[in-house]
């Protein structure tokens, strides 16, 4: 429930002496009993710590001659450190603190004429603070206040992240001042920090928990990249049409700007937009390092986030449970939205308990309930033990022709012939999905028959086609489409499946500089006739899965592997699934060069996809006595018309 903001009333001398004396006196299993389920808003938020650090990285990226020094800002209790009692670490690393903005209201950072935090952005300091932990916001290197270069996602972004959290734990310097030689302890805390943040913030936790660093015990990443390759391209297709050479100047200071010249260059000669895979992206591959994370890690993502798309959660996800780490998962129906602004309630109350249990040690729970909370219709929220649910088999499901020519069927059994389709630029998933049921040909489809009872995808899935092109270049797509009438979130609108209302709620203190109450929100809904529940693209030129394109011999038969998004979704009795491939899905791929036609070998194409209960549900909701399906105009939610310049952190 949100804190209301009223006078604290404290316990008398008489009354605390009482409890003291009563605990001394419990037994064992009383004491046990009486032990902490969560902490408690018993500091002052108005008389907290406020001060700022710079700690060293050890780099010297802007080449003045001195190592780079990155400014902390930290809210934290004072009582406690009067008590001497040590405090654990909620940390927020984030390029956007003054040049962009955090949360739904775009909160920047705001001082004192000391230079010492007053308004920190979103509730993190508010809410926590009382309950005694300390609150920590670093700008990354060549942003706001801190030395250095922004270089998206690599060493130095990395490095004066983790920089902080070795500080945290007396393995870095801190100083004072951003040029001054007097030293600063942390020796307020514990050592145990948790780093947050949604977009780029949670991608800089997923970073430095690949380095392993001693410490960091828990990430909570939203809508975070884990490889920074797969936010520019997907199998060798560009999404954008920049790189991070633009990213790096829309958030780094003039300073940054003027002498991180080599920075600069290095990000635009090692991310060529053709699409290869470099050392660039090799270094800012975090699913590749994933062996070396010991955090635990509660990852929250939209499953129609377009921006930080769901390709980077599937790969992650598993990347990290391979290494016995614990996990938590949300997945939401939104696109690039924070649970605050969703689901907030139940995210205060949840993510309270993750940090009690991660950071302070209390048994409360958290670790023996649901794995997984899965948005399963606007506000409306399932659980699974496990993620993906025990039970997940992939399928492999097989196109082939059905009883009229251009539309498809999509089963059990392989098909045989072919089917083409010519790339058009101007069309998207949308318009193939709203003409399933006619012959086009911009795109192949084949569809299930109506579903005799729900079936559950649940997981990655991919696709292989087998296909020959026409022209040297050609871009591939493939969506899986659940056809049948939904409400669902609009995450195509510009709150990405919100609406910000006027009324707020308070979730924590308050001080004159910094309020703790923040704008409700409520989902803002569409009524489709269709839902895409995954999507995956690819350069055909990357066939040889080599991460380097190549091109294409006109005629030649070429097979490659789609991988798609991974998804949880319930495709409903009634209504059918389809498989669509198609070329360019108009905003959010680029177009190739040329415009190919595509011949489809349907005996040598496939979709695996992961269903609860494997080929036996698919089948079995696949059979039995015919199914009407529902009679409606198959309208969805129209994907963007540009990416161009698209900001991991913000809305479109």
């Amino acid at each position: 429930m949100p804190i209301r903001t009223r006078p604290t009333t404290w316990r008398t001398l008489a009354t605390a002496a009482t409890a003291a004396l009563t605990a001394t006196l419990l037994t064992p299993a009383a004491a046990d009993a009486a032990a902490p389920r969560e902490s408690r808003p018993v500091h002052s938020y108005a008389d907290a710590i406020r001060e700022a650090v710079w700690v060293d990285t050890g780099l010297d990226e802007d080449l003045d001659g001195r190592t780079d020094r990155v400014a902390v800002d930290i809210v934290r209790p004072r009582e406690a450190g009067r008590a001497g009692r040590k405090v654990p670490v909620i940390m927020d690393a984030s390029p956007y603190y003054s040049c962009c903005g955090r949360g739904n209201e775009s909160q920047t950072k705001t001082y004192d004429g000391h230079g010492d935090i007053v308004r920190m952005p979103l509730f993190y300091d508010n809410y926590f603070v009382p309950r005694g932990y300390a609150v920590v916001g670093v700008d990354l290197a060549g942003t706001s206040r801190s030395d250095g270069c922004v270089d998206v996602g690599g060493r130095s972004d990395i490095r004066s992240a983790k920089a902080v959290v070795d500080w945290l734990n007396g393995r870095a310097t801190a100083y004072s001042s951003r040029t001054g030689g007097e030293r600063v302890r942390a020796d307020w805390t514990d050592g145990s920090t948790g780093m947050i943040g949604k977009s780029w913030d949670g991608t800089i936790a997923n970073g430095v928990a690949a380095t392993g660093v001693e410490g960091l015990k828990t990430i909570v990443p939203v809508a975070a990249i884990s490889s920074w390759y797969d936010y520019y391209f997907t199998q060798g297709a560009p999404l954008y049409d920049s790189g991070p050479d633009w990213l790096a100047r829309y958030v780094q200071t003039p300073e940054a700007r003027e002498h991180c010249t080599e920075v600069a260059r290095e990000l635009t000669d090692g991310a060529p937009r053709t699409g290869d895979r470099t050392p660039l992206w090799t270094e800012r591959d975090y699913v590749r390092a994933a062996k070396k994370v010991r955090a635990s890690v509660f990852l929250v993502h939209g499953m129609q986030d377009l921006n930080v798309r769901m390709q980077h959660v599937g790969p992650w996800w598993d990347a990290v449970g391979k290494n016995g780490v614990r996990r938590k998962i949300w997945l939401s129906q939104t696109g690039h939205v924070d649970p605050f602004d969703f689901r907030r309630a139940e995210w205060v109350r949840t993510l309270h308990r993750w940090f009690d249990h991660e950071l302070k040690g209390i048994d409360n729970g958290i670790d023996r309930e649901p794995v997984a909370d899965i948005e399963r219709a606007p506000d409306e929220w399932v659980t699974s033990t496990a993620w993906p649910p025990r039970g997940t088999h992939a399928v492999t499901l097989r196109p082939a022709h059905g009883a009229r020519d251009g539309v498809g069927t999509l089963g059990l059994r392989p098909g045989r012939g072919t089917a083409s389709f010519t790339d058009d630029p101007a069309l998207d998933e949308t318009d193939w999905a709203t003409r399933i049921d006619t012959p086009t040909p911009e795109k192949a489809g084949f569809v299930t028959r109506p579903l005799t009872r729900d079936l559950r995808l649940a997981g990655s899935s991919r696709v292989t086609v087998t296909v020959t092109p026409s022209t040297p270049t050609a871009h591939l797509s493939a969506v899986l489409v659940d056809l049948g009438p939904d409400t669902i979130r609009d995450y195509a609108d510009a709150g990405e499946g919100i609406v910000t209302l006027s009324e707020r709620t308070c979730w924590g203190a308050s001080t004159e500089g910094d309020n703790s109450c923040y704008r409700e929100t409520r989902a803002k809904t569409a009524d489709v006739g269709h839902t895409v529940v995954s999507r995956g693209w690819a350069d055909l030129g990357e066939h040889a899965g080599t991460g380097r394109g190549e091109p294409l011999v006109p005629g030649k038969r070429y097979t490659i592997g789609l991988d798609l998004a991974a998804a949880d979704h319930v495709v409903p009795r009634g209504h059918r699934l389809a498989l669509i491939v198609a070329g360019t899905d108009r905003g959010l791929i680029d177009p190739p060069a040329d415009t190919p036609t595509l011949t489809l070998d349907l005996a040598r194409t496939s979709a695996r996809v992961p269903f609860a209960g494997g080929a036996a549900a698919f089948a079995r909701a696949t059979s039995g006595p015919p199914v009407t399906a529902p009679h409606t105009a198959p309208d969805g939610v129209r994907p963007p018309a540009a990416t161009a310049h698209r900001v991991p952190g913000e809305t479109r």
